[in-house]
């Protein structure tokens, strides 16, 4: 499954998402501040760095070459086992196996658990799979490990939202926003929650 899949997913059933507890509980470990202020701890090398600059402009009509350089990045773990345990987990959401995916999603996390897309994976299949409490927790590790990861963000600014959380969750959305501008589901919801507070100071 695609980031932009995962994307489609996160924002199509709005209505239905996390309980309020549990997104308290992400809230109040100011993950998606953390995320947002820090720099990426996974990925320094300058080539991901360049493709970063390269997606943050709004006007670069190569935008999607360079979303798709950092997203093949993220897939490495650096081993060849770990990589084929993401890939087994993917195939197996692709299929709707949202069981098959959990179990080699939590393989992988077990034995790479400094692997971002490891947790950002079983994310989706924990969201598929209607598991939502889960889902935030392993949203909140990716962003740990991985601060740049729009799509996590993205998802905390949607908790954030449902549970009323209104100026966070526009923060949160700005953050995913500023990092990949190409997202319209973000923009959006930049819009909708702007109008929603007016003047209200950040």
């Amino acid at each position: 499954m695609s980031m932009i899949q995962w994307t489609d997913k996160f924002f199509v059933s709005s209505r239905r998402l996390f309980g309020g507890a549990a997104a308290i509980c992400l809230i109040s470990g100011s993950v998606w501040a953390q995320s947002a202020s820090q720099p990426a701890q996974q990925h320094a090398d300058s080539s991901v760095d360049g493709a970063f600059s390269e997606l943050a402009d709004p006007d670069n009509a190569a935008w999607a070459r360079a979303q798709s350089d950092i997203e093949r990045a993220w897939s490495r773990s650096g081993s060849a086992a770990m990589d084929l345990l993401l890939k087994r987990g993917e195939d197996a959401l692709d299929q709707g196996d949202t069981e098959a995916a959990i179990e080699h999603l939590t393989a992988l996390t077990d034995h790479a658990p400094d692997f971002a897309e490891g947790w950002n994976t079983r994310a989706q299949a924990y969201y598929m799979a209607g598991l939502y409490g889960p889902a935030i927790s392993d949203l909140a590790q990716t962003l740990r490990l991985e601060p740049r990861q729009w799509v996590a963000l993205a998802g905390i600014g949607m908790i954030l939202e449902e549970t009323g959380d209104n100026k966070r969750a526009l923060k949160a959305y700005q953050a995913s926003f500023g990092l990949n501008p190409h997202q319209q589901d973000v923009k959006d919801a930049i819009d909708r929650l702007e109008k929603m507070l007016g003047g209200t100071p950040l």
